[in-house]
């Protein structure tokens, strides 16, 4: 899955769309880059999950109170003592064993693990979330893949339902759900044990494993066939980016001596008439009334507006950072499959 995420981030790197902050059009970032914090999230993932897997331990060979009372009786006489045995059985599952337990290996053992396994399953979520509201029809610039058979819905032959996606997020809750439950196994096993974790822990463990896995085979799936609607990526940018130039328009207009007050609340009024034009289906008028409002020409000449309007201004260097991140993740992962 990062690999998949990181080709298509340096693919789109310098691609501009539209960045949204809560969920309202906000200013200019690029596909590749908003693939990044997607990533981004994914390769902490896998950082923690490779440590927790390494110091993950077991309970070992302790009889049934932890204190080796029967396996000392076992190999009275013989040349092996009771840590030997453990030691070698320990070692054949390639497994630690904890050094004191009772009955069982510390049922905290289970939570931490399961706090740690769907450590991708909020981030899997998220990109899955997006995903679904990139490709409502109110955007419309980037969807999950659509077999040519493939039925969306039952009932309304029209329909492109984001069904993987949603799949990926009705997952990641149940995994979520389960950390409370190993938490309560934890905290409420009594002296050496009790038998209140055992029905539970037949679920909770391999489901949480089953669930992260299909959650990362469906986004593998998903992001290898995830489709980028350029031109419709375009109409959202050109309905919306405009909006964007009033911050740098107010700077330099604010530099050159007008009143930064006055300024942003004559910025304000001409945004909420631009407003009204885009809600009516219209092309966005904000920087030619910019370019032709008297009390910014007082400041500002209409080249200089234009040029600060311009949408690679509002870029920054999120496209160099883009490619730079996914080139390096790239890296990362070809050094870590040759030591592995």
């Amino acid at each position: 899955v990062l690999e998949l995420l990181a080709r298509r981030a340096l693919e789109l790197a310098a691609v501009p769309v539209m960045a949204f902050t809560h969920l309202q059009p906000a200013e200019p970032t690029t596909a590749g880059y908003r693939l990044c914090i997607y990533a981004q999230d994914l390769a902490g993932d896998l950082n923690a999950l490779q440590t927790l897997r390494a110091s993950i331990r077991g309970k070992g060979l302790k009889g049934a109170a932890g204190t080796r009372a029967s396996y000392a009786a076992l190999l009275a006489g013989s040349a092996i003592t009771p840590e030997m045995l453990e030691t070698m059985v320990m070692n054949s599952v390639q497994l630690q064993a904890f050094p004191v337990t009772g009955q069982t290996s510390p049922r905290k053992e289970g939570w931490r693990v399961l706090s740690g396994l769907p450590a991708p399953a909020p981030g899997l979520s998220k990109f899955a979330k997006a995903r679904r509201l990139l490709q409502s029809p109110l955007s419309g610039e980037m969807a999950e893949p659509f077999g040519q058979h493939q039925v969306g819905s039952s009932a309304m032959p029209f329909k492109r339902n984001p069904i993987a996606s949603e799949k990926i997020g009705s997952l990641g809750r149940l995994a979520a759900s389960f950390v409370d439950v190993a938490w309560q196994n934890a905290a409420l096993s009594f002296l050496e044990r009790t038998l209140d974790d055992s029905a539970n822990r037949r679920e909770i463990l391999p489901v949480t494993f089953l669930a992260l896995d299909e959650m990362l085979l469906t986004a593998e799936r998903l992001v290898r066939g995830l489709v980028f609607d350029e031109a419709a990526a375009r109409r959202t940018f050109e309905r919306f980016a405009p909006f964007a130039a009033t911050e740098p328009v107010l700077m330099a207009a604010a530099r050159a001596g007008g009143d930064r007050q006055a300024l942003h609340e004559h910025l304000r009024e001409l945004s909420m008439q631009a407003w009204q034009a885009v809600r009516a289906d219209q092309p966005n008028p904000l920087i030619a009334t910019m370019q032709a409002s008297p009390e910014l020409l007082r400041w500002l000449s209409a080249t200089e507006i234009g040029r600060l309007a311009a949408p690679d201004l509002y870029l920054g260097d999120a496209p160099r950072r883009a490619a730079d991140f996914a080139a390096a993740l790239l890296q990362q992962l070809n050094t870590h499959r040759e030591e592995n």
